[in-house]
């Protein structure tokens, strides 16, 4: 939260301050910090929203904004037309606002009314209940695995951690270390600032960011020859296309989407198409 705060105007963060001095739980359980012009600023916890009766006006998210962008708003423009900007600590900020559109792509976003502070939280050890299903200890090597939840249940935070323990090694399961290769497309998972991975993805991982999935796969395995390649929330027709090329030529994979069931797989024709034919081998639920 202190990274975080220090975003704010002064008068903010104090109330912000303020707010954590009679409520403990906001900081070992706040998610995101949601502020809207002339709305109050709501801080999501894990299972309740704290609402702190103060209005922003344009003029502050202005300030906060010039404040994530270092005073340099213009230099952040192309992530600001993403819709995110990452900040030092892998926390990332959305943002809306009135877009300006030209030939049909976002060339800027104009009169920003509101910004979502994502509060980024490493869980390390998290994925060891799963890491039994994801190693193939006989191979020295790990099963190509799709790790399915609903949004925000923690997949990406599972994922990041066993990115982290295959890059590394296991020790205790004499599981050597793995060279990875991250696609990051919106930074979520590496949550890179300034070229250095914010979040620990392990000794022998190489990221690509702000790529697209199928892109950023071909080119890491044209590049750093990577033991296993890892990416979040597939399901595009390229993401397949480009997870099947890079399995074929023996890369393994780990990978996450959206769903509950087996039938959310199996409604995404291009994904159950590496089901059927075997190409993913293990499908974690959470």
């Amino acid at each position: 939260m202190e990274e975080i705060i220090k975003y704010f105007p002064p008068n903010i963060a104090q109330i912000l301050n303020n707010a954590i001095m009679k409520n403990t739980q906001i900081k070992e359980e706040a998610q995101e910090i949601r502020i809207r012009v002339e709305r109050p600023i709501i801080i999501k916890l894990r299972n309740l929203d704290v609402m702190i009766e103060y209005k922003i006006n344009q003029s502050e998210i202005l300030q906060i904004l010039e404040r994530i962008c270092e005073n340099s708003i213009y230099a952040y423009k192309r992530q600001i037309c993403e819709g995110y900007i990452t900040i030092k600590g892998g926390h990332r900020i959305g943002l809306t606002g009135s877009a300006v559109i030209e030939n049909g792509e976002i060339i800027n976003i104009k009169y920003v009314t509101s910004l979502n502070f994502r509060i980024a939280r490493q869980v390390l050890n998290c994925s060891n209940k799963i890491l039994g299903q994801v190693l193939n200890l006989k191979e020295q090597t790990i099963f190509n695995t799709l790790i399915v939840s609903p949004p925000g249940k923690g997949k990406t935070t599972i994922l990041r951690d066993a990115i982290r323990r295959i890059s590394n090694g296991i020790e205790e399961l004499n599981f050597k270390g793995k060279t990875c290769g991250v696609v990051d497309e919106r930074g979520e998972i590496a949550a890179m600032y300034r070229g250095i991975p914010q979040n620990d993805v392990g000794i022998r991982t190489d990221v690509i960011e702000n790529i697209t999935k199928s892109k950023g796969m071909k080119i890491l395995i044209r590049t750093m020859s990577p033991e296993v390649i890892a990416c979040d929330e597939i399901g595009t027709k390229e993401d397949a296309e480009a997870i099947s090329e890079a399995l074929i030529s023996g890369v393994k994979g780990i990978f996450t989407m959206h769903g509950s069931n087996l039938e959310d797989i199996k409604s995404n024709p291009q994904i159950n198409k590496l089901i059927e034919e075997k190409k993913i081998e293990k499908i974690i639920f959470i």
